[in-house]
């Protein structure tokens, strides 16, 4: 029996961490048998790469070096985490995957989108996610979610500036058109009750 690979994307500030552990519980609830996990992490070895990726004093990293440590914490969490739940036949539902690396490396470091995907296909040779849910909010407003946020964590990611975080979101953009079958919008500009609904539908209505 195999599960169902679900991931959850989008800019800073989307929402889409809050979400993930709502719709985990309301399939729990359900008699589904669902993990949450995130990249990068998720499991050991996966973050502590997290840990140096994101450390705010690491602004020296380099293009290519962050792309590949997204890579190498990508691998280690599939082969330990993620295959081995769909073959156990549950519904894994994981915040970020492939296409983040592609939207943030890709396009917005500028590396090409198809240069990134050729390093994650040698990772993750063909494990892609079942279904995408891109959490759409224009970049603006997710960084003032984030200012406004105080418990959230900080990473060096968020010292990038306004136009970096618009560059992610046209990435995004181009990725729902390279993949319209995967990849599904969800209005993350709504009350977190909408979103939280909206969600829960697609993926009830995919997994059925």
């Amino acid at each position: 029996m195999s599960g169902f690979f679900i991931t959850f994307e989008g800019g800073e500030g989307a929402g889409k961490t809050t979400i993930l552990q709502a719709i985990a519980t309301r399939l729990t609830d359900r008699g589904y048998d669902v993990i949450t996990t995130r990249e990068p992490g998720g499991i050991k070895i996966s973050e502590k790469i997290r840990d140096i990726i994101h450390d705010p004093d690491h602004t020296e990293m380099e293009e290519r070096t962050e792309a590949l440590l997204y890579a190498a914490a990508r691998r280690q969490h599939l082969v330990e985490k993620v295959l081995p739940a769909l073959e156990q036949g549950k519904i894994i539902l994981c915040d970020r995957f492939i296409d983040s690396s592609l939207a943030y490396q890709g396009y917005a470091r500028g590396l090409g989108i198809d240069e990134v995907l050729s390093i994650n296909q040698f990772v993750i040779g063909d494990c892609m996610p079942d279904l995408t849910l891109f959490f759409d909010i224009t970049p603006k407003k997710g960084l003032e979610r984030i200012a406004a946020n105080k418990d959230r964590e900080r990473n060096r990611l968020d010292l990038e500036n306004l136009g970096f975080h618009e560059m992610v979101y046209e990435g995004y953009q181009i990725l729902k058109d390279k993949f319209p079958n995967r990849i599904q919008t969800i209005d993350a500009d709504q009350s977190m009750d909408l979103v939280e609904r909206a969600v829960l539908d697609r993926i009830i209505n995919f997994i059925k």
